[in-house]
């Protein structure tokens, strides 16, 4: 939603006010008087906002109640809290309880498709499923089709300008296909839930196809409404169905986030989904995710640090992204007749999109070597060597992949394997086969770079942008003395007075991802569509599993502090409380629920400090939006009658947009 002109400019007032009040705060945070304690409630907040997506209403109250610290080993045991509930709402999404092979054989690609067009596979016999296939059928061979007539009319004399137009006879069609969904769509919407299913399965694929790209905003949720699972997937699938995939994933990120009861294994596994970054568009990935964050990434997000590496190394997603899977030993007994490929980065240190590799193996590839020490262990500055990325190239040569298109996954292919001896960061690693992989990642996995590396981000994320170095050194000799046990890794640093200092207390900025999540938690607002908040990420520049470069997302403001953001902060925060976010419910009078509605907008906004920022205001904030409550058209009052009630969701929407929401 976008605000009116004359509030754009009182919400331009506070965002300025804010950028400043971020910037000096980013600048004097360690200028600040010393002092050892902040107060109970504080540590509660502290708490809940750096090991949780932000507190919901009665969270600090709770932790308050319960003892901080008995709250923090609670949520380092995740295994041991009750999770049902998100789990119910997750119920609905099938893919995330299928395997890779699974989700390619109902959600096809168009490999899958092309290999039934060649008659190299089936279509499947479930009625539902057939269905999905035989549209994207027909919608892949109109591709080839339309392929076959560029061709033609490219190689014959004086090509028409027109090439690649529609006729008049086709944009007729496509008009009539149109209005034959649009009228069938309205015909079908009133029969029962599965009445409407049978219906679907008579038609023609091309009608299908018509009628799923018919189905827009409110028409497409009724036409869903009362609708199986596997029947709403259908019926979404029959227009995309690598779009059912992606969708399902992306909203239970969401609802993780918003609504589990284990919040730090959701926080941390938001952190090694990004230490260890995956990109949803490339190839294959986008089905290769689910099963990289269920079961590479959450079991292990704190745990022991090697075996989440081992997980990674061995993960298709990973395998395919960096493009390991192709890579060959050059003096393999594979590499006879193989023309080998030159690396594609000439810098070490170049982080352009990764490499696209076109599916043939062309030698040896060495973007899993590079990233696996510069990204996922050592560092940058860890100590390596570029004749240290070619033998870790060379040893991981042979971790490879089953047919990666079908859901195949890890294999170790000895024919592809670099013979003889490696040399490691001044190791020897004897010929073993797979196990020298195994050898190499326990070694990067116990190296003092790799603890201190770690043990940086780990603190620049839960402390501050730029983490004391006593902090990290102690952090470090925790994950070398632990074995890169994560659990006590954390522990260390929760124990620390530098993570409850007073200087570091609301002093990160949120990324996106943790602004939009603990907005909505704050608010207590009911989410029952999540791709809505998707796109706003999207336009927030932060796209879940949109992140190309293996780098993943910054966690320092400096990438998120800027006018233009900001603003489109603020716009989400007073769309969110207005009620104008399509999918998610706001009872703008949940607050008010004990003590009334109160008349007068100063009181509000009081009231409101208080639920939503804990009264931890400052005066420059209170006054910049109490000033602007004095304008009729902000608290509600009539010219003639001065005593209208406070418009609630504009000042809630202002105090999320405020400096200290926008901070944890």
């Amino acid at each position: 939603m976008l605000l009116p002109s004359r509030r754009i400019v009182m919400a331009l007032c506070l965002l300025v006010g804010f950028a400043a009040t971020v910037q000096i705060a980013l600048g004097n945070k360690n200028k600040q008087p010393a002092s050892t304690e902040i107060g109970e409630q504080k540590r509660a907040l502290q708490a809940l906002n750096r090991l949780t997506f932000g507190p919901r209403p009665g969270d600090i109250q709770r932790v308050t109640e319960m003892g901080v610290d008995k709250w923090i080993d609670e949520q380092l045991h995740p295994e041991k809290i009750d999770d049902q509930a998100v789990d119910a709402r997750l119920a609905a999404f099938r893919t995330l309880r299928m395997n890779t092979r699974e989700i390619v054989e109902n959600f096809p690609d168009e490999q899958v498709i092309k290999a039934v067009a060649e008659g190299k596979q089936s279509l499947p016999s479930d009625p539902a499923k057939r269905a999905v296939y035989q549209a994207q059928l027909e919608r892949y061979q109109e591709k080839m089709e339309r392929k076959q007539e560029t061709a033609n009319t490219d190689s014959s004399p004086g090509a028409s300008a027109n090439q690649g137009k529609m006729s008049d006879a086709e944009m007729s069609l496509r008009r009539e296909d149109r209005l034959f969904a649009d009228l069938k769509a309205d015909q079908i919407l009133d029969l029962p839930a599965d009445q409407r299913m049978k219906e679907i399965l008579k038609m023609s694929p091309d009608e299908q196809r018509a009628l799923a790209n018919s189905l827009k905003g409110d028409q497409h949720d009724q036409f869903l409404q009362g609708m199986s699972p596997q029947q709403r997937e259908t019926v979404m699938a029959l227009n995309n169905p690598q779009q059912v995939v992606v969708s399902e994933l992306v909203q239970a990120k969401l609802l993780r986030t918003i609504y589990s009861e284990r919040q730090l294994q959701e926080v941390m596994t938001d952190f090694w989904f990004n230490h260890f970054n995956i990109f949803i568009g490339k190839g294959p990935d986008r089905y290769l995710i689910t099963s990289y964050e269920r079961d590479v990434i959450r079991p292990h997000a704190l745990g022991k640090f090697e075996d989440l590496l081992v997980a990674t190394a061995q993960s298709p997603a990973m395998l395919f992204y960096l493009d390991n899977w192709l890579s060959v030993g050059p003096n393999s007994n594979a590499a006879n007749g193989i023309r080998k490929n030159p690396y594609a980065r000439k810098h070490p240190h170049n982080r352009g999109p990764i490499q696209q590799a076109k599916g043939k193996r062309n030698g040896l590839n060495e973007n899993y070597g590079r990233e696996l020490m510069e990204l996922h262990t050592l560092g940058v500055n860890g100590g390596y060597t570029q004749k240290d990325v070619t033998e870790v190239a060379r040893v991981f040569t042979g971790w490879t992949l089953k047919q990666p298109r079908q859901g195949g996954g890890f294999t170790f292919e000895e024919r592809l394997h670099e013979p003889g001896e490696k040399m490691v960061l001044g190791h020897r690693i004897k010929p073993k086969g797979e196990n020298e992989g195994h050898e190499v990642l326990h070694l990067l996995a116990r190296h003092p770079s790799t603890a201190k590396f770690i043990c940086t981000k780990l603190a620049m994320r839960f402390v501050s942008d730029n983490p004391p170095p006593a902090l990290v050194d102690r952090m470090a000799q925790a994950f070398l003395k632990k074995d890169g046990d994560i659990r006590e890794v954390l522990r260390t640093m929760l124990r620390s007075p530098e993570f409850w200092a007073p200087e570091v207390y609301r002093a990160k900025v949120k990324t996106p991802l943790e602004f939009v999540v603990s907005a909505v938690r704050a608010s207590g607002a009911e989410v029952n569509d999540a791709m809505p908040l998707a796109r706003h990420l999207q336009n927030m520049g932060m796209p879940l599993y949109g992140m190309q470069p293996p780098t993943g997302y910054s966690m320092k403001a400096d990438a998120w502090v800027n006018s233009s953001a900001l603003l489109g902060r603020m716009n989400f925060a007073l769309a969110l409380t207005n009620g104008k976010m399509k999918g998610v419910e706001m009872d703008s009078d949940r607050i008010w629920a004990e003590g009334g509605l109160p008349t007068d907008s100063g009181q509000a906004l009081t009231m409101l400090e208080n639920d939503l920022l804990a009264g931890d205001v400052s005066k420059q904030t209170h006054d910049t939006i109490a000033a602007q409550l004095e304008d009729p058209k902000i608290s509600q009052r009539r010219l003639d009658d001065p005593v209208g009630p406070p418009n609630v969701k504009v000042i809630a929407g202002l105090l999320l947009g405020s400096p200290e929401f926008q901070k944890r």
